[in-house]
């Protein structure tokens, strides 16, 4: 498990690509996401310890998934990917109270890059299943979201295992990018 790195292809009038990553800490449940969107079902993994591959194919967009581990010492690798990116998948256990902290300081230091500047982010609060899992109100405060005043977000109650939230957060997904593209083009 670990960073995502997805490619959407939108049509837009101007045909252009959208690139989309997917961050999050190890064991968020990003692998899980990805095996969820490409099969539509539940596929039991084990944590990434190089990458997985794969083509996904949602509601008619075709993307290019790039699974590579998140582990900490991996997180440097992430920078390599920001290059114009459309948006930002940020995946959060949501029973993982003791980690909170490590994701919102890795989610800000992800947002504070340049090539980041302005991307919309969409964060995935996964795991919501587990009896635990902190709420979507909760994990807002706990990543100081309000903070993000400077760009689009929306945070996403998710399950990988069941699919819950996904269809959402993927429609909330193209929306923002279409705007995100809408506003570059407008200010080239």
């Amino acid at each position: 498990m670990g960073i995502l790195f997805s490619r959407f292809t939108f049509s837009h009038s101007n045909r252009e690509e959208s690139r989309i990553m997917m961050l999050g800490l190890d064991a968020a449940g990003k692998t899980t996401l990805l095996y969820k969107l490409k099969l539509n079902e539940y596929v039991n993994t084990i944590p990434t310890m190089g990458f997985n591959v794969e083509t996904v194919t949602f509601k008619g967009l075709s993307f290019t998934v790039w699974d590579v581990g998140g582990q900490d010492k991996i997180r440097s690798l992430w920078k390599h990917y920001y290059q114009d990116i459309s948006c930002l998948l940020y995946v959060v256990d949501s029973a993982d109270r003791n980690r909170m902290a490590e994701s919102r300081y890795e989610l800000n230091a992800v947002l504070r890059q340049k090539e980041m500047e302005d991307v919309p982010v969409i964060i995935l609060a996964n795991k919501q299943d587990l009896p635990n899992a902190l709420s979507v109100s909760e994990i807002t405060d706990k990543l100081n979201l309000s903070k993000l005043d400077d760009r689009r977000w929306h945070i996403q109650s998710t399950c990988a295992t069941t699919g819950d939230g996904i269809l959402e957060a993927m429609d909330k997904l193209k929306s923002m990018v279409k705007k995100y593209h809408r506003h570059k083009s407008r200010h080239s």
